[in-house]
């Protein structure tokens, strides 16, 4: 970070101002080292009124990001946009010199993906991906499990009323979408999966219900995943379900973590031992961050934001090859 940088409130530009850039937004609108400098949006109402709410000027008010970028003096740029929009947001924020908060996915395409985390690598600026389990504390307790030792198998499930949630909205769009409900909630199980077990997927089976005539737009998701080291896993989305359930259970030698919760509210973490005896690891709640105070850290102090680009490479790379594999029937090679 520049010595200017330093010296004054970090100055953020939101491109989408939905749940995501109006969620993280009002997360950095609220830290005295961040302002909300500029913000953009096709619907000049919800500009407006955003706007008003973080003290946005007018003239600060933008319906394209690239005049945005332009014309706005910014150090950093929040992507909460559709995921096919991703990539090329992303991209012409970094060519203007702007650190970069995205929402997950990165992106629905691997060679986009691949492309991030090349561009990224090269690149002074932090880009920083929006799985917030990598902040909550059950599943950094649950990763500590693993720093010396492997996960021999595993299951997932995560329920929703997604399809239900996401009519009249770009989400069963798959062309803003890229897919379906694996690509939008389940990606944040997939996600929580790799980080907490630091296991790599080597191939995937899956088989998909499907919500559009198409077949883009999945609505139920079981993915059976083959792992380097020789684990297996088993991962079920169910997205028209009537309510969010979400149950992660990871078993090792000596016994297993269980990651359990509903709706959108804290996951709770559980160890099972050898002999099925149920134990509650201490958690200290101060270690909880929000993501802006996670990122804002991560270009402060120049250290790697806890989810990467490459983090989220692995999820698209898996979430492709399952897609992949759901058409073909065939088991696909996971190629990061």
């Amino acid at each position: 970070m520049s010595d200017d940088e330093g010296s004054r409130p970090i100055r953020i530009g939101i491109v989408g101002l939905g749940y995501i850039g109006t969620t993280v937004g009002g997360q950095f609108h609220r830290r005295p080292d961040a302002t909300i400098s500029a913000v953009c949006d096709l619907d000049t109402t919800l500009r407006n009124e955003v706007g008003h709410e973080f003290g946005v000027s007018a003239d600060r008010q933008y319906a394209e990001y690239e005049t945005m970028l332009a014309e706005a003096p910014l150090d950093a740029v929040l992507v909460g946009t559709p995921h096919t929009l991703h990539y090329e947001q992303v991209v012409a924020a970094l060519d203007r010199g702007c650190h970069v908060y995205c929402d997950k996915p990165l992106t629905t395409d691997l060679e986009q993906a691949r492309d991030l985390a090349d561009r990224v690598e090269r690149s002074d600026r932090t880009v920083m991906v929006g799985y917030q389990r990598h902040l909550q504390t059950a599943f950094r307790t649950a990763r500590e499990r693993f720093v010396e030792r492997e996960p021999e198998w595993l299951t997932a499930s995560i329920t929703q009323g997604w399809i239900d949630d996401s009519r009249g909205t770009w989400r069963l769009d798959p062309d803003l979408s890229g897919g379906g409900f694996l690509y939008d909630t389940g990606s944040h199980v997939l996600d929580g999966i790799l980080w907490t077990t630091g296991l790599e997927p080597a191939s995937v089976a899956a088989s998909m219900d499907f919500h559009d005539d198409a077949g883009r737009v999945d609505r139920r998701a079981h993915l059976d995943i083959r792992f380097e080291n020789g684990a297996t896993g088993t991962v079920s989305c169910h997205g028209d379900a009537p309510s969010v359930r979400e149950h992660i259970h990871l078993w090792d030698d000596e016994g297993a973590v269980y990651l359990e919760g509903t709706q959108w509210g804290p996951r709770e973490v559980l160890e099972i031992d050898s002999d099925a005896g149920e134990h509650v690891p201490y958690i200290d709640p101060r270690r909880e961050r929000t993501r802006a105070d996670a990122f804002l850290e991560s270009v402060t102090e120049e250290v790697e934001p806890p989810a990467t680009v490459r983090d989220a490479l692995r999820v698209t790379a898996l979430t492709e090859a399952a897609y992949e594999s759901a058409r073909t029937g065939e088991r696909v090679v996971v190629d990061q």
